[in-house]
């Protein structure tokens, strides 16, 4: 038996279309989402084919966006979205998607969508700031830069919230949530300023970079050389700094979710965050490598993280029921 299966056994998720379906999230958030694939291994089995649904469907619009056939216009990518959108909105009414390449993985969104009560909403302002990706270059100061990241990141941490359960009434959570998806992008950001410039976009909110003499002007001449320029190294220095900002602001969350929930969590938290040690050890060079935690830290981290999942699971009767609702 596959891992993948057992997982779907444990969550008592039958029906070969809808396992099948499952299984296509769950490959990919594997591909596409290591670092959190690596830390939603440490959950209880039948807590991940929710996860699974959830990043998958996110990874699958992100890379219509990010990563279109060669040959396509923003115009193509906008119809795909159009066209992904009126069939979530049909699914999660109960009907079918018109589009038979849309339906597997919006079949499982909307299984864990009703399995869990998630608001349409989230949904809706995820494929928003997907849209902004086609039309939107530059970002003016901080708040606009949310405004985009709440639909991109914010949103997902709400989402996963109820999958993992809290030991708080959620409403308590869902800021510590939010801000933990907003920081886990804006590290991304941090990190992956060459590749998105290459895409077109600077998601570096401008008043910081200007504040330092940096325009896209000199971000693309360090693109191009593939070495750092010191005004763009002070700006990226203040940036981290305000990432470590949405870490401290997340970090209160980890303890108030469900026991088995948190290893998984406090793990993704810790690997990401430690993104931005590699950006500071490399003196914020993000041009000529792509930073990434080794495998071999992931491992260091995940092990003991499992170890404690675990014996939050032999604890389960001992402790108050998680709230899911």
């Amino acid at each position: 038996m596959s891992a993948g299966t057992a997982e779907l056994d444990a969550a008592g998720i039958t029906g070969q279309p809808l396992r099948e379906a499952y299984l296509r999230c769950r490959t990919l958030h594997a591909r596409h989402g290591r670092t959190y694939y690596t830390a939603t291994r440490v959950l209880p089995p039948e807590h991940r084919p929710g996860v699974h649904a959830l990043y998958g469907f996110a990874r699958w619009v992100d890379d219509i966006v990010d990563e279109p056939p060669s040959g396509t216009t923003p115009g193509d990518q906008a119809a795909r979205l159009d066209g992904i959108g009126a069939d979530l909105a049909r699914v999660l009414a109960g009907g079918r998607a018109r589009d038979a390449e849309n339906a597997p993985v919006l079949s499982a969104l909307a299984h864990t969508v009703d399995r869990y009560g998630l608001p349409y909403v989230y949904f809706t302002a995820f494929m928003s700031s997907m849209r902004m990706d086609l039309a939107v270059t530059g970002y003016r100061d901080l708040d606009h830069l949310r405004e985009y990241m709440y639909g991109s990141a914010a949103v997902i941490g709400l989402q996963v919230l109820p999958v993992l359960g809290t030991v708080v009434p959620r409403e308590e959570a869902a800021p510590h949530a939010a801000a933990l998806g907003e920081a886990f992008q804006l590290t991304n950001f941090l990190r992956d300023v060459a590749e998105d410039l290459r895409r077109g976009r600077v998601y570096l909110p401008r008043d910081v970079l200007a504040a330092h003499g940096v325009d896209r002007d000199l971000l693309e001449r360090c693109e191009r050389a593939r070495e750092s320029h010191p005004r763009v190294r002070d700006a990226l220095a203040d940036l981290v700094e305000v990432n470590q900002g949405f870490y401290r602001r997340a970090e209160p969350g980890i303890a108030m979710l469900s026991p088995v929930a948190r290893p998984c969590v406090a793990t993704a938290f810790r690997l990401y965050r430690a993104i931005l040690d590699e950006v500071r050890a490399a003196d914020y060079d993000v041009w000529s490598v792509r930073h990434r935690v080794s495998d071999t830290r992931k491992a260091a981290a995940a092990v003991p993280a499992l170890a404690r999942s675990l014996f939050a699971r032999s604890l389960r009767g001992r402790v108050p029921r998680p709230r899911t609702g």
